[in-house]
């Protein structure tokens, strides 16, 4: 277990689930509720796990078979799961493949409050279409727009994954009064491009998320898994773990190892949200009568 000392206030703990998935789904929900049951035991009251955690990264491929994979919400690792935080008194939020209906599917987190409750979803707004990142074939884009949730622990939004690039996305939910942005993730490297693109390619992907904290005056708490995935063949994808919690300003306050499992245990004072976004009002000086243009695809040259 990873710790850093406790601030003074109103501080809550954060536990961050990272580890290798396997080939098994019963198997990585079992995997994933010891360590969320083993967060609990060491203070967390914020659980996190990353992203599509109950199966390898299915998205390298398009294959329909994969399809097989998802459920519906509630199911069984949702009910799993509200168990796990009655039990436990803790805040959970779990990434799931959510079978909404037949040929309708999303890539969803189930948020459940400390007493078991489901208090809500959120599916995945941007769906990205890459190299083995092939999400468009399997996601629905979301359509519950960006939101946030009272916990007993605090005010929290749930972004997944690719949504973590987007700057409006980040804004929109903690202009929703979002204290915390947790951010559920499966992101790695191609292993023949680790070499020449691999530091920048995790530069980027940490700086634009610790910029969101910067932006918004809040937490920032992504979740990575960790291991090569070769579920096709091939080079397969090597995840670069890391998942970590920056502060309101964007430090860095804790961050777990590149290939290690470990759940990150994190205090964050919430306190600071508010005395951050006082002494850098970002938010009272946003020009709103000047956006309009945000709501286009792109604008042209006149």
């Amino acid at each position: 277990m990873s710790r850093r000392s406790a601030p003074k206030g109103r501080t809550v703990t954060l536990g961050l689930l990272q580890h290798a998935c396997s080939a098994d789904p019963k198997e990585n929900l079992a995997t994933t509720l010891a360590a969320a049951a083993r967060a609990a035991k060491a203070g967390a009251q914020i659980i996190c796990t990353q992203e599509l955690f109950r199966s390898q990264y299915f998205c390298q491929c398009e294959d329909h078979k994969y399809f097989a994979l998802a459920e519906p919400i509630p199911g069984p690792s949702t009910k799993a799961f509200q168990t796990l935080a009655k039990k436990h008194g803790v805040v959970v939020i779990a990434s799931l493949f959510e079978k909404r209906a037949e040929g309708l599917y999303h890539n969803t987190a189930v948020i459940i409050d400390a007493d078991g409750s489901l208090l809500g979803i959120y599916r995945k707004m941007h769906i990205p279409d890459d190299p083995l990142f092939y999400e468009k074939f399997y996601f629905t884009p979301g359509d519950l727009g960006f939101r946030a949730w009272d916990t007993k622990f605090g005010r929290i939004g749930v972004l997944i994954c690719w949504d973590q690039w987007y700057p409006e996305a980040a804004r929109l939910t903690a202009m929703n009064g979002a204290e915390i942005l947790f951010y559920p993730t499966a992101i790695g490297w191609h292993p023949g491009e680790k070499q020449e693109y691999g530091v920048n390619q995790h530069m980027a992907w940490e700086t634009i998320q610790r910029s969101h904290a910067v932006a918004n005056g809040c937490y920032v708490a992504s979740v990575n898994r960790i291991g090569l995935e070769q579920p096709i063949g091939g080079d397969g994808l090597e995840f670069w773990g890391q998942s970590f919690v920056a502060g309101t300003s964007g430090q860095i306050l804790a961050k777990a190892s590149e290939g290690k499992a470990e759940n990150l245990i994190v205090p964050v004072d919430l306190s600071k949200v508010d005395v951050t976004r006082t002494h850098w009002p970002f938010l009272r000086d946003r020009r709103i009568d000047a956006y309009g243009n945000l709501t286009k695809r792109f604008v042209d040259r006149d």
